[in-house]
């Protein structure tokens, strides 16, 4: 029996692998698999490559409408809006990127009016302006409305330098005001980014953190015989960086510690994933002529928790700008498979906090090139042997999909958290 009609308008969906678009998809598909009837309004898969992605490249001009299917539940129906992907994202180019999908799901929204109503409408920022379209149809059909935050978008843009005009950003922000006041209910990641949210709106902010499938995502056995399988030795001690290749990371530093641990053949570090920087890392790794960096590709869903298994250290890095206006998503994958991480992080910050009163890691300030070096030259050598266990542990007591996904909607929607069906039901599942 289907419960509720649910609208998700968001910038980033499945098949998209990593940040916003996976954490879209696996909500999706577990509210599916709960008898509810949903429908995505969203773009063409993109991310993290900025470029449309295969087999979506030649209808990605117009609009289309696919369904996924679900295990024992309504397939969920996506449809896909055509905008402007920059092969630079850059501040300007990236604005102009939003809003060529803000104009394009305006249009869906304009024919969704007019079709039988949704009980839930959910917009996830970024993009922020996304709020303003399930205003839009809460004002007009009624309706809940839920406005999650992934990152701080606005404040990110500001203070990272990467949108420079202080009228643009105070726009930004009477915007996202508004959409905050509209919200029926308004959440976010961390306990950091409540407290922000908060500083600048009198408004309750729900904790909903991203999760993982920790059915998927599990410490394996043996883990030096898997390094053979992506090219290296047994006996190499080696430093992964797995995830978005953008300006926030920082991730220059990794190649400076490289060119410092040139003589130690057995530390390799291992850069994988996509993003608009990487070309530069890559150039700036032939202009030092580095022997042990090596770059990957986004690795497949069947192989990642092995690849993960794989490192000896992970290093999960951002800049100092970015603190509490962003939550690293890899870090959740990271403690379930129980792994060991160097994370800059400054004190105060929930990153911080959560690393640190669990002893899951090693802690960098942001920025200090040479206290990231010494981190990472006292860790190879050490088994963190309690870290690993704590990892685990923490993932498998506060980051399971399930219990995340069952507690925050069993609230939201106010209904009996015994109602809801316990299967993950392929969370990570190839779409059908």
């Amino acid at each position: 029996m289907v419960k509720r009609r649910i609208l998700l308008i968001g910038g980033n969906y499945s098949p998209e692998p990593t940040g916003i678009g996976k954490y879209n998809g696996e909500m999706v598909r577990w509210l599916a698999e709960q008898g509810n009837d949903c429908t995505v309004v969203t773009t063409y898969p993109y991310y993290p490559q900025w470029k449309v992605q295969s087999p979506y490249i030649k209808s990605c001009f117009w609009f289309t409408t696919e369904f996924q299917n679900v295990r024992n539940g309504h397939p969920i129906k996506v449809i896909r809006c055509p905008h402007f992907v920059p092969k630079n994202p850059t501040g300007l180019n990236r604005m102009i990127s939003e809003f060529s999908f803000f104009f394009s799901a305006y249009l869906v929204m304009m024919v969704l009016l007019f079709k039988k109503k949704y009980d839930n409408i959910i917009t996830v920022a970024p993009p922020f302006e996304m709020g303003l379209l399930g205003i839009l149809y809460k004002k007009i059909r009624g309706g809940e409305f839920l406005y999650h935050i992934q990152d701080l978008q606005i404040d990110a843009a500001r203070d990272l330098a990467i949108v420079k005009s202080k009228l643009i950003i105070d726009i930004f922000l009477s915007i996202e005001a508004f959409i905050i006041r509209q919200a029926d209910t308004v959440s976010t990641i961390s306990s950091g980014m409540i407290k922000k949210v908060k500083h600048k709106y009198d408004k309750e902010i729900r904790f909903f953190p991203n999760w993982v499938d920790i059915s998927t995502f599990y410490p394996l056995q043996n883990r030096d015989i898997l390094k053979s399988t992506y090219g290296f030795n047994t006996s190499d001690k080696i430093i992964l960086y797995s995830g978005a290749i953008g300006n926030k990371q920082g991730l220059e530093a990794i190649l400076d510690c490289a060119k410092c641990l040139e003589n130690r053949h057995d530390i390799k570090f291992a850069i994988c994933g996509s993003g608009p920087y990487k070309e530069n890392l890559i150039k700036m790794k032939e202009r030092l002529n580095l022997q042990n960096v090596v770059f990957l590709p986004l690795q497949p869903l069947k192989m990642f928790n092995s690849f993960l298994n794989m490192a000896d250290i992970h290093l999960v890095l951002q800049k100092s700008g970015a603190g509490d206006l962003v939550m690293p998503s890899k870090l959740s994958t990271i403690l379930s498979v129980g792994g060991v991480a160097i994370v800059t992080a400054s004190k105060g910050t929930s990153l911080h906090d959560v690393i640190s009163s669990n002893n899951l890691g090693i802690l960098v300030e942001p920025d200090n090139k040479e206290a990231l070096l010494d981190a990472i030259t006292s860790a190879v050598d050490d088994e963190f042997k309690d870290k690993k266990e704590n990892a685990r542990l923490y993932a498998e007591n506060n980051l399971s999909a399930h219990i995340i996904l069952d507690d925050f909607f069993s609230t939201v929607f106010k209904i009996d958290k015994n109602r809801m069906k316990p299967s993950l039901g392929g969370f990570m599942a190839k779409i059908a």
